[in-house]
């Protein structure tokens, strides 16, 4: 049957009926939610597509043009013609940019189940026009009030007459043709402009207010003149006491025929505001991606004997993060930004201990072994996929509780896809190219205008009430700075390794050939002949839905990698020493020589070039850790291109001579001299009596206090006690690496069922037309039919010879089933063979030869002919 032969659709089941396999597999691809599980026909799939649940997310997916055109089919005719919608969009004027989009903005809300019918009987479903249709709780995001049928349903028919006589209508007989005539007066432009044009002074001034929304307004008991004179006309209709409306078909009138003020045909522009060299943006964000590596690997060196304390209710305290953040030289929203991306990572975790703590993990060893480039891409691959989001930090939940770093509750779904969606835009502009972040928040809404809004909320693409604060609008922010600091933006621009990793080459910015009104490969409407636009604004960026397969994801991250590594500077082997007893790295240092200096001299500040400054405890600090002063003396002239200075070369004799003339153990602690004279002076000191020291031999002075507060207040008053063991030998002080068990990095959030993949979405096709053709096939009338279902029930000796005898005909037959857990379905089989109980067919239903147990078989029946 030709298209012109089709009957038109009754409903949304026939509708998805005549679809081809790729119009199906499109609208399971865009609403993955209908196949969770898969439906058993369409008519089953249809009921699923119109649920509140599935279409408010799909709502939510929409474009602000395509939005607007489902608001404006919400507020015009059910069903409506293709003229009256374009009508409403494009107004009295035609606009021909609106005019030109439409059926691209139409095709993707049929696409999507969200409308349904031809063009001259066009038909929102159910749910969406609940949903988006005006109302006095919630009113309509085009403004429009009810129509004049609706507000005058509970008008006593002798008003509605009045108003007829006072409109200059003849009266009725009735109040249903009363209101007809009513209606088509205020939708013939040409007699309502002739009414207003005798509106006394006030009154039109009144219906401005009125016309863009919200249409509802208050009159007292006694209104003025000019309110009256509307009033008595329908012009304004009461809705409650002291409460009017202006119907819809006067505002729509008073607007042109607009049911939206401004019609969003085009999404705003994301112009470049900066250009700067490639090699200028590849370096700047090649320096910051080693920038974060080493704030990563500070972080958890810090860390690494056991981190801050996990709280009762999970997370980091605000003290403990003040803390890091002080350790890091870093504000403490930045360092909730390292903690958490160390944590997305699979780097750090809680060690699953009595006194539960942080500490890094055995994966972080493993990532400590591989090159610089491939450590970043780790990180980088781990952020843009996380969904816990550290810029809501410090920030409230639902209960009021503050929301902490590691903590519970910092998961949002929605920032994979914005994280996306911002690089997206980055790389759809030439390179080197740094959009305005303002440009980029308004693409973002009108992308999707109803993520920071509620439905009923979201007015004309206004940004929601609460602006710049919506989640998607913040998280976009945290996203521009979040990219900077992590070295996939340099200067505001997308950088190459960046764009590598997302897996998006340097596009050539010239025209996508399209046909007009129809849709590009990458989903955007193409453009009208008159739409002057940059090719790479008519185009969609690549966005959440594009997902890179896993074969896909190895190749950018190895793609990222080879671009990153020739960017980031080679380790240096030697500092340079200077006179005021510090060191400076002009670069990042070979990781032996950076721990080693790490222990001999603390980090007095960082930039371009780290400086290190040597003091007596850190001297110390080394000889604890086992090395002497020979050894000491070795490594600085071994690394330094300069000689040793001379006060550092005397600092650290000085210390080493002084170190471990005093000898700590446990007695509960001792302390033991060769030098009396050392001991008199300790006992003497009043610096040493909180630590009660008494004298147990010349040589020889105890304490109740442990070695470890011995040793700290020894090292207070000044002198350099080394701590022993049991038999006297020096105990070497290095610290304990604590690691967690093996953990895995946290699992993202799903923002809903993920996007099916090409085979699941052809095995549900076929599913569910092969279910369909079950549930719709003609049967001839045999057997009778189960109580309160569709099931046939045939008794067993009917089933067995009807199978036998499918079998000698080839026919197929129409049987019931009920499977092992109870679950009862139809099917349409060909029986190739039965015996010993089972018959074997082939199944159309499910596309394969099956094997069925007879006493399961609820009934059979034949199908009728053709």
């Amino acid at each position: 049957m030709s298209t012109e032969d089709r009957p038109a659709p009754r409903s949304l089941a026939e509708a998805l009926r005549v679809r081809d396999d790729a119009s199906l597999a499109a609208l399971l691809r865009s609403r993955p939610d209908l196949i969770t599980p898969v439906p058993t026909d369409l008519t089953q799939l249809a009921t699923r597509a119109g649920t509140r649940a599935s279409v408010l997310r799909a709502l939510e997916r929409l474009d602000l043009f395509t939005l607007q055109t489902a608001q404006a089919l919400a507020v015009a005719p059910d069903p409506a013609g293709y003229g009256e919608l374009l009508g409403l969009m494009a107004g009295d004027s035609g606009d021909r940019a609106v005019a030109a989009v439409l059926p691209g903005a139409l095709a993707v809300l049929r696409e999507q189940a969200l409308v349904w019918g031809d063009d001259d009987r066009l038909r929102l479903v159910r749910t969406a026009r609940e949903v988006l249709a005006p109302s006095a709780q919630h009113p309509s995001p085009t403004g429009l009030g009810p129509t004049v049928q609706e507000a005058t349903a509970g008008m006593s028919p002798g008003r509605i007459q009045e108003i007829v006589a006072a409109a200059g209508l003849p009266s009725t007989h009735d109040s249903v043709s009363a209101v007809a005539a009513l209606a088509g007066l205020f939708t013939d432009r040409g007699r309502l402009t002739a009414v207003l044009d005798q509106a006394p002074e006030g009154s039109r001034e009144v219906l401005a207010r009125l016309v863009w929304g919200p249409p509802y307004g208050q009159v007292t008991a006694e209104p003025g003149g000019h309110l009256r004179w509307l009033l008595d006309r329908g012009l304004l209709l009461p809705t409650a006491p002291g409460t009017v409306v202006l119907p819809r078909e006067v505002a729509l009138h008073l607007r042109a025929g607009l049911a939206h003020r401004t019609p969003a045909a085009a999404p705003p522009p994301v112009e470049p505001a900066a250009t700067h060299p490639a090699q200028t943006v590849d370096a700047t964000a090649a320096g910051q991606a080693y920038t974060a590596l080493a704030t990563v690997e500070e972080l958890l060196t810090y860390w690494d004997e056991g981190g801050p304390a996990v709280l009762r209710a999970g997370g980091l305290s605000v003290r403990d993060l003040k803390r890091t953040a002080v350790a890091l030289d870093v504000s403490e929203p930045v360092a909730a930004h390292w903690v958490e991306l160390a944590y997305a990572a699979g780097l750090l975790a809680c060690d699953g201990e009595a006194d539960e703590r942080y500490a890094a993990t055995p994966a972080y060893d493993e990532w400590l072994e591989r090159s610089p480039a491939e450590r970043w891409a780790r990180l980088a691959q781990a952020w843009l996929t996380a969904t816990r989001t550290p810029g809501l930090v410090g920030g409230r939940d639902a209960k009021d509780r503050t929301l902490s770093a590691l903590g519970p509750g910092l998961d949002r779904s929605a920032t994979p896809e914005v994280r996306h969606r911002v690089l997206g835009l980055l790389a759809w502009l030439p390179e080197g190219a740094a959009p305005a972040h303002d440009a980029v928040l308004a693409r973002l809404r009108w992308e999707r205008p109803l993520r920071g809004a509620t439905a009923a909320g979201a007015r004309d693409g206004a940004r929601p009430q609460n602006g710049d604060d919506d989640l998607r609008s913040r998280i976009a922010r945290w996203t521009l700075t979040e990219a900077e600091l992590l070295g996939i933006t340099g200067r505001g621009a997308l950088s190459s390794h960046g764009r590598a990793l997302l897996g998006t080459p340097a596009f050539a910015h010239g025209p996508a050939p399209a046909v007009k009104g129809s849709r590009t490969a990458d989903g955007d409407r193409a453009d009208g002949p008159g739409d002057k636009l940059p090719a790479h604004h008519r185009r969609r960026p690549p966005g959440p839905r594009d997902l890179l397969s896993p074969a896909e994801q190895s190749a950018a991250y190895a793609a990222a990698v080879g671009l990153l590594a020739p960017l980031l500077p080679e380790p240096l082997d030697h500092v340079l020493l200077q006179a005021d007893l510090t060191a400076v790295a002009p670069g990042p240092l070979e990781r032996p020589l950076a721990a080693t200096l790490g222990v001999l001299a603390d980090v007095e500040s960082k930039g371009g070039a780290t400086v290190y400054r040597f003091t007596p405890e850190t001297v110390r600090r080394a000889l604890d850790a086992g090395r002497t002063a020979a050894d000491l003396h070795a490594f600085l002239t071994t690394h330094s291109r300069t000689p040793v200075p001379q006060p550092l070369a005397y600092l650290i004799d000085d210390v080493a001579r002084k170190h471990g003339r005093l000898r700590v153990g446990a007695a509960s602690a001792y302390v033991r001299c060769d030098d009396d004279a050392l001991l008199n002076e300790i006992l003497a000191d009043k610096r040493s009596a909180a630590l009660r020291l008494r004298r147990l031999a010349p040589t020889v002075l105890a304490t109740p206090a442990d070695p470890a507060t011995l040793l700290e207040g020894l090292r207070a008053m000044g002198y350099a006690p080394a701590a022993e063991s049991a038999e006297g030998d020096v105990l070497i002080a290095r610290a304990h690496a604590h690691r967690t068990p093996p953990r895995a990095a946290p699992e993202p959030v799903p923002d809903g069922p993920p996007t099916p993949d090409p085979t699941l979405l052809s095995a549900a096709i076929r599913a569910i037309r092969a279910g369909d053709l079950a549930a719709t096939a003609p049967r001839k009338p045999a057997g009778t039919p189960e109580a309160g279902g569709d099931l046939p029930r045939t008794g067993p000796a009917d089933t067995l010879a009807t199978m036998q005898a499918a079998v000698l005909t080839g026919e197929s037959l129409w049987i019931g089933y009920v499977n092992a857990e109870g679950a009862a379905s139809q099917r349409v089989i060909a029986p190739i063979r039965v015996e010993g109980g089972f018959v074997t067919a082939y199944d159309h239903t499910a596309d394969e030869v099956r094997t069925y147990p007879l006493h399961r078989v609820t009934g059979v029946a034949e199908l009728a002919d053709g």
